[in-house]
């Protein structure tokens, strides 16, 4: 089940890198996390993606995943 995960991150230029588990490359990189989000579905057959957060809030850190 692991190969048919796939991630949103950001990466540090600010921008959303769509990748796979232990990818060396990003399968697709746009300027924001809800562009991003649309482009993993479109690759992992409408299947949400794991998402990274980005924010700090009171119940989560950015190093955790969530779905959208």
């Amino acid at each position: 089940m692991t190969e048919k995960r796939i991630y949103v991150e950001q990466r540090p230029q600010g921008d959303y890198a769509v990748r796979r588990p232990n990818s060396e490359r990003a399968s697709d990189v746009l300027p924001t996390q809800s562009e991003a989000i649309q482009r993993a579905r479109q690759l992992n057959n409408g299947i949400a993606p794991h998402v990274e957060r980005v924010r700090h809030t009171s119940k989560g850190k950015p190093d955790q995943w969530r779905k959208p």
